[in-house]
């Protein structure tokens, strides 16, 4: 590395370095709902009689829910449009999700009417909201008549007197008149809570009219009052007063709705009329609840993982290749800084799969640092103690040049698997493709600037020239010594591989035909609560109470000791208070911890996604490798990678544990792990047969195996170590992601060396590559490798190691 290029990489990771140190004190990080706790409702518009639901009427609905939230007092709301016809609501602190979902959701129409007298009871269901003196507006189950059109008459029921009903005329004043709308305590008057209206100018005398009109009936006559109609439910119909001049009505623009409220219900009341009418109608299609305690313990228990799994990979790292390895773990400390500056810079919102992606990036950035250290070790035994032991950089430096196209085709690889997750995945899952992506930049970043920078200014000072056993290049590691010693012969018996794997195959594609996957709430739609309780639960007895409340199919599951979780088909709110008393008569009082809903179209819409992700992630990883080698290299690595996929999916239909969003980002994420392994045995194979000299490609194979399984175990301990430590100390939620992430690496490895080598030696055997040019004279014969003195180890006439 020249003097100048040297500086140049110094001054770009000391820029980088204190950036995201000034980044990291001075910005706070934009934590998911899943992490401080709240509620996230994705709603979606419908055409409506008169508007249909497209983009334009979305984004109008979008700024009416907008009032509305900033009317229900949440700090930092969250409202942006999904799509065309989707709406995402994040609204922090909110535990509510009943308070919510009735507030912004319903369509608002506010309008005044004239009372013409009493009416008979219309045909079809009546009820009742509430009236001065009366309950409020609490009830929103069944509907006070037909619906009528606006513009036309109606007759609802009598607040005042239950069982009789009002005949409306046709309104007079919609809520597009209302200016403002406040909800106020009456300590003069003794009403309690009352909306107050004012209103816009031509709205105002619109209001003097109606009232005046009013005004001018008897005492008693129902055509003296005036109703105030929501959503075609009469909220207020207050009678002139006796002061109030006939035909002069109410001045000064504003009225007053009461109704018995409670101070909850005035201030829904006031944000509903201060947001006006929505444009189109909107139904709840998503709705989650998360706990701050729940998120709390995520966050602690994540960070817990963080920083165990990255102390048992760096210490790993260090007693593996010593001085690089201390070099490495530097490295990988600076790239959790640089990681976590990128995603707080970049706005990404930090959810608990997230966090997730940011501890497993950690073995990404392991890898490439691996990579190079083997290949230093290489480059050292090649040209010998007596060619180095001047200049120590010589051989590191030849490393990291020789690597390079394997480190960026397994990054790339585990690019397009992030990407994938960012475009399918919704909600939280979505963070995971931001963090893993921002991670494997960062790991090409730290892994080839700063690690080789450190390295360059440690190989430099006299005292580790005089001692290069320090710099843990000076030997090629035990496991590396005794496979050069002997090769396994792992090809010729590459049929024999591929019938194992075969056979394994079949047995979990019978877990996924007899025992059916289990897909989760998010694939199927339903309900997902999760409580706890003062007391142990027993899960027979809480299955059983529940089934006695009248849910026999509900899924009751138990963790830890007052932990339950029950799944049932979609329910509303006065199904689940249900299932809460019964819970509560058998482990006493209990909290909602968190409080998942999905509806059957989204949950179907999901699952579409999911499998598109899969096929996609299968399609684009076999187009890039096509393109990087031969068809039949990318075919063998592909295949092995679905067979890693599948063999996970089966494992979790035999141990009947749900496939949900977060399983399918574990799924892509072990589509990035097996392919980046496979590039790496891959890429040596190429590298081998240039140099080939005429040695059978059975045993190129072979070759390449034994170069790189020390990488390919060292790697996959560095991931282990992080998994193990998010399996046990991640919490339930990251538990399977962990458990399936776990089976994706140790059968990633397997695969590599079992699945894709005997069937690229097979593929390569019946299509052999077309013959390059001059390629026959280095093909000629293998008399150009002589033995590198004591090394243990091949090399050809240009002293590369073969």
């Amino acid at each position: 590395m020249s003097s100048r290029s040297a500086f140049w990489r110094a001054l770009l990771a000391l820029a980088v370095v204190a950036l995201s140190l000034w980044i990291t004190l001075t910005t706070p990080p934009r934590l998911g709902l899943d992490l401080r706790g709240g509620t996230r409702i994705v709603l979606q518009t419908e055409d409506g009689p008169t508007a249909r639901a497209d983009a334009a009427a979305t984004d109008r609905a979008v700024e009416v829910l907008r009032k509305r939230v900033d009317g229900l007092g949440v700090a930092e709301p969250s409202l942006a449009r999904s799509g065309e016809r989707r709406i995402v609501v994040e609204l922090p602190g909110l535990r509510d999700p009943r308070e919510a979902a009735e507030v912004i959701g319903r369509t608002a129409q506010l309008t005044f009417h004239a009372v013409k007298g009493e009416a008979q009871q219309p045909a079809g269901p009546a009820g009742s909201v509430g009236s001065e003196g009366s309950a409020g507006p609490e009830s929103s189950d069944g509907s006070d008549g037909p619906p009528a059109r606006n513009g036309t008459a109606r007759v609802l029921a009598d607040p005042d007197a239950p069982g009789r009903f009002l005949d409306l005329a046709a309104p007079d004043l919609t809520g597009d008149g209302v200016k403002s709308a406040e909800a106020v305590l009456d300590t003069t008057g003794g009403r309690g809570w009352t909306v107050d209206l004012a209103f816009r100018d031509g709205a105002a005398d619109t209001w003097a009219r109606l009232t005046g009109a009013a005004a001018c009936a008897a005492p008693g006559d129902p055509a003296r009052r005036v109703a105030i109609v929501l959503d075609d439910r009469i909220v207020s119909a207050p009678a002139m007063q006796t002061g109030v001049p006939c035909g002069a009505g109410i001045g000064g623009g504003s009225a007053q709705i009461t109704g018995g409220f409670s101070a909850q219900d005035a201030r829904d009341l006031a944000a509903l009329v201060q947001g006006g009418a929505l444009p189109v109608p909107v139904t709840t299609i998503e709705q989650s609840t998360v706990g701050p305690t729940l998120g709390a313990e995520a966050i602690r228990a994540s960070a817990w993982a963080a920083v165990i799994g990255l102390a048992c990979t760096g210490l790993f790292v260090m007693v593996v290749y010593r001085l690089l390895g201390i070099l490495a773990t530097a490295a990988l400390l600076l790239y959790g800084l640089i990681s976590y500056a990128a995603v707080v810079a970049l706005g990404a919102t930090l959810t608990l799969p997230g966090l997730a992606g940011f501890v497993l990036a950690i073995g990404i950035a392991v890898d490439a640092n691996v990579l190079v250290f083997e290949r230093a070790r290489e480059e050292y035994a090649a040209l010998g103690r007596a060619a180095t032991g001047r200049d120590l950089r010589r051989p590191l430096t030849t490393a990291f040049g020789k690597v390079w196209s394997a480190v960026a085709d397994s990054h790339v690889t585990t690019l397009l698997a992030a990407g994938l997750l960012f475009v399918f995945a919704t909600g939280p899952v979505k963070g995971f493709g931001v963090t893993l992506a921002i991670g494997v930049v960062t790991s090409l970043l730290t892994a080839m600037v700063i690690t080789r920078l450190l390295a360059d200014l440690a190989l430099r000072l006299p005292v580790v020239r005089r001692r290069p056993a320090v710099t843990g290049m000076a030997g090629l590691g035990r496991l590396r010594t005794r496979l050069t010693r002997r090769v396994p012969r792992l090809m010729v018996h590459r049929r024999r591989w591929l019938l194992s794997c075969a056979g394994l195959l079949m047995v979990a594609l019978a877990g996924i035909g007899v025992r059916s996957v289990e897909f989760g709430v998010e694939f199927t739609g339903g309900r997902v609560v999760q409580y706890t309780a003062e007391r142990p639960v027993d899960a027979d007895a809480a299955r059983a109470a529940i089934a006695k409340a009248g849910f026999p199919d509900a899924v009751v599951q138990t963790t830890g000791d007052s932990d339950v979780s029950v799944r049932v088909r979609e329910s509303g709110d006065g199904e689940q208070r249900e299932i809460r008393e019964a819970l509560t008569r058998v482990a006493g009082p209990v909290e909602v911890e968190r409080d998942d809903l999905i509806g059957p179209s989204l949950g179907g819409e999901l699952r579409t996604h999911a499998l598109l992700a899969l096929g996609l992630a299968v399609a684009a990883q076999l187009l890039y490798l096509t393109v990087r080698f031969r068809w039949t290299y990318a075919t063998a690595a592909v295949a092995a990678m679905t067979q890693d996929v599948l063999l996970v999916i089966g494992l979790f239909a035999w141990l009947g544990k749900p496939v949900d969003s977060v399983f399918l980002a574990a799924l892509l994420t072990v589509v990035g792990y097996s392919v980046n392994d496979s590039v790496v045995v891959l890429d040596r194979l190429r590298e081998l047969r240039r140099r080939g000299g005429g040695v059978p490609l059975a045993d190129l194979a072979d070759r390449a195996v034994a170069q790189t399984l020390p990488r390919t175990v060292n790697t996959g301990m560095g991931a282990l170590f992080v998994l193990v430590a998010l399996a046990f100390l991640g919490g339930d939620s990251l538990t399977d992601f962990s458990v399936a992430l776990l089976a994706g690496v140790v059968l990633g490895m397997a695969s590599t060396v079992f699945t894709a080598m005997p069937l690229a030696v097979a593929l390569e055997q019946r299509n052999p590559a077309p013959a390059a040019p001059g390629a026959a004279g280095g093909r000629s014969g293998s008399g150009g490798r002589q033995r590198a003195g004591g090394a243990g180890v091949d090399r050809d006439r240009s002293g590369a190691v073969v």
